[in-house]
């Protein structure tokens, strides 16, 4: 029975790491994307500012979860 909880456990805890991760990459490209817009209006550039920082937003997203993630020990 304890071998059992344990796998459900393991299996909760990757569930819950995975679903942060979801959560964090979704959110930092969401405000990369969102100061996008800002620079398009400032600068009426069309959507060329946007494209511009969700293609710099993929990387650094990335990055920090990879950072976070390694802290946590998990990578």
């Amino acid at each position: 029975m304890r071998e059992k909880d344990s796998g459900w456990r393991m299996a909760i805890k990757a569930f819950a790491i995975l679903s942060g991760a979801g959560i964090y990459l979704c959110v930092f490209i969401g405000i990369f994307l969102y100061l996008g817009h800002l620079a398009d209006a400032f600068f009426e550039t069309g959507n060329k500012a946007k494209l511009v920082f969700l293609i710099l937003s993929m990387p650094a997203a990335f990055y920090t979860l990879h950072r976070q993630l390694k802290t946590q020990g998990v990578v």
